[in-house]
């Protein structure tokens, strides 16, 4: 039998952290998501083993509509983190054990 996606057609793919191009055996996949076992209908990003090593693996529910509740067109990277970090430090901050 046939392991699951052995047969996949993409060889390499980009490392949405460094841009990277990799192999695919040599990269994690991503779903923002944070559901990567529900397959249907889905597209996947991948990031590379090095900075997947780096990343932070605690929960994120929640995270994604926040981070595109506070951005804006044309914002920039100190006004968004300006803005993230009011955010989370507020009293009424995601509680990630909602779901």
């Amino acid at each position: 039998m046939w392991r699951a996606g052995f047969n996949r057609t993409d060889k390499t793919v980009v490392c949405i952290a460094c841009g990277d191009s990799v192999s695919r055996s040599e990269a994690r996949e991503y779903d923002k998501e944070g559901n990567r076992w529900e397959r249907h209908d889905k597209r996947f990003e991948h990031v590379c083993k090095p900075c997947f090593r780096g990343l932070c693996h605690q929960p994120r529910v929640g995270l994604e509509p926040m981070l595109v509740e506070i951005e804006a067109d044309g914002l920039s990277q100190e006004e968004f983190l300006r803005r993230y970090v009011e955010r989370v430090e507020s009293p009424n901050a995601v509680d990630e054990t909602d779901s």
